[in-house]
């Protein structure tokens, strides 16, 4: 009698593939579907994606205004302002989607690394979400995401290089897989962004009407189409340490001697100027003119420090590929360098890794820029590539720790310093 039972279960299974083919392109059929959420600095950013990448709803909050009124973020102020727009921004996603949270199969939520205080409040409205609608939860590492939006915009297989470089991160990793990643390099002091967004501030580019609703290094990037980056020179950090490690704290220092010089330098133009007219000596030497004032040579500084930046990331990611070759870390045919991250938007940057891939034989990928900075869809696409793995898929009363630091993938720096890989002699010229 089992044989009826069969024929009948096997009818049901062509008519729902039958039902499927018919529905597949309407919108009554969906997908799995994925609620991501974002919030480890200063964006507030939720999106529902499908299992294809397509988005069909998102929300970002920026608090870039805030805090370039208060000089740079302050992670209370942060805090505040996740904790006051994360509900909007979850269901303004939800709502421009269509979709209800019953219908997702799954939230992701970033919850390292990041600011403590600004992961605490995604982690904690994600947890209470997939509680109260009893749906799995996936915890999503940042700089994994970054990593893998590129797959979510392009069909890409692994393995591939990637650099990650943002306001808070500088790495260089080899993606074998959703979570396996070798780590080649990181920063050991600050990251590029931090550091464009300081040399920002110390040139007080806010002052400049067209940079006073700019971040930092989006200040830095617009004033240097107009500058000449030969006339100051800054040397490139690590020429002598033969690893894929970054470290731009001292190029920073460079440049705060020489702001310091050239205010001292321009107060004595000014000085000449002043006895020109031969009005009364002064008996105290001019000291420069005053700290928070916008130098002439404001954007020949701007230049030569996007260039001194662009340079080391070029350099150490050069190095990165000579080393993957050596170990065949990276397929023979059509390997690939992807750069994501928020300052992978810089399109001098972009252009210096350009040339880097050009003469080593790599393709470049590179995200848009709306990709490349915080969002929600990177964190949804993350949870979608583990979902259909399968890996780091939670229930939801299980307990979730925030992580203001974690690294990515295994740390093989060591290996990379131990190999000593010089670096041929080839010009790094970068085309205006």
């Amino acid at each position: 009698m089992a044989f009826p039972t069969m024929i009948q279960s096997k009818v049901r299974i062509l008519l729902r593939l039958l039902w499927c083919k018919q529905t597949a392109g309407s919108k009554a059929f969906r997908s799995r579907l994925v609620l991501g959420i974002e919030t480890s600095c200063d964006e507030t950013g939720a999106a529902v994606m499908d299992e294809s990448g397509a988005i069909l709803g998102e929300s970002l909050h920026s608090q870039k205004e805030v805090h370039l009124r208060t000089g740079g973020i302050i992670p209370t102020v942060a805090q505040a302002l996740h904790r006051g727009n994360i509900e909007r921004v979850v269901q303004e996603a939800l709502d421009r989607s269509g979709v209800a949270p019953a219908q997702l199969a799954a939230v992701a939520a970033t919850v390292k690394p990041g600011l403590a205080l600004s992961l605490a409040v995604g982690l904690s409205f994600s947890q209470r979400f997939v509680r109260h609608h009893n749906k799995p939860f996936i915890p999503v590492h940042h700089m994994e995401a970054h990593a893998l939006t590129v797959r979510m915009l392009q069909p890409l297989h692994f393995p591939f290089l990637v650099l990650l470089v943002s306001g808070g991160h500088a790495l260089l990793a080899v993606a074998r897989g959703v979570d396996d990643f070798l780590l080649l390099g990181r920063t050991l002091d600050e990251a590029p962004g931090d550091t464009l967004d300081k040399v920002a501030r110390r040139l007080s580019l806010r002052k400049l009407p067209r940079c006073a609703a700019l971040s930092g290094g989006q200040a830095i990037e617009l004033l240097a189409q107009d500058g000449d980056r030969k006339r100051f020179r800054f040397r490139t950090p690590m020429g002598q340490t033969p690893d894929c490690c970054f470290s731009f704290a001292g190029l920073r220092n460079q440049v705060t001697l020489l702001i310091q010089k050239q205010e001292a330098e321009e107060g004595r133009t000014v000085l000449d100027f002043l006895c020109s007219f031969s009005l009364p000596d002064h008996s105290d030497p001019f000291p420069g003119v005053e700290e928070g004032t916008v130098l002439s040579c404001v954007n020949d500084i701007a230049a030569a420090t996007q260039h001194t930046v662009a340079s080391h990331l070029a350099k150490r990611t050069h190095r990165a590929v000579l080393f993957c070759r050596t170990n065949r870390l990276l397929p023979s045919q059509n390997p690939t360098l992807v750069l994501s991250g928020g300052v992978a938007s810089n399109q001098y940057i972009r252009k210096a890794l350009a040339v880097v891939a050009e003469a080593t034989g790599l393709q470049l990928l590179c995200p848009p820029s709306r990709f490349c900075t915080d969002n929600g869809a990177m964190v949804a696409w993350n949870g979608v590539e583990r979902l259909r793995e399968g890996i780091g898929i939670l229930a939801p009363e299980v307990e979730v720790s925030y992580e203001p630091r974690a690294p990515l993938g295994v740390d093989i720096t060591a290996e990379v310093r131990a190999a000593a890989i010089r670096l041929p002699s080839i010009r790094i010229k970068i085309p205006d």
